[in-house]
């Protein structure tokens, strides 16, 4: 496998105002997403999958909502967890926002399809 970093990974457009990034190896995945179109006045929709998750918040600040949780609100240099198949969310609170997620297993639905 190619060694790929930040600055060769492909910018992939996922929604208008937000781009992702994808660094991955056969059992870890890195993902630089951007967001660049809050603040919000609502969470996005609470979804869940089977990776577990950990989040650095890289710039801006976020609301987190994980549930059975009460909302967090985080910024630039702050860390989140997410378990396994448990409902998460956020919502910016500052016009742009980079996360960088890890995930394992990796993401396959995130893969390029070929």
């Amino acid at each position: 496998m190619p060694v790929q970093t930040y600055h060769t990974a492909a910018v992939e457009i996922i929604a208008p105002g937000v781009t992702r990034r994808l660094v991955y190896t056969p059992h870890l995945m890195t993902v630089i997403i951007d967001f660049a179109n809050g603040p919000q006045t609502e969470p996005n929709p609470m979804h869940a999958h089977p990776h577990e998750q950990t989040c650095y918040v890289a710039a801006g600040e976020v609301l987190f909502f994980l549930e059975g949780e009460e909302p967090a609100r985080l910024q630039a240099g702050d860390v989140f967890y997410v378990p396994s198949n448990q409902k998460h969310s956020i919502q910016l609170l500052t016009e742009s926002v980079r996360l960088v997620d890890s995930f394992t297993p990796i993401r396959e639905d995130f893969l390029p399809k070929f």
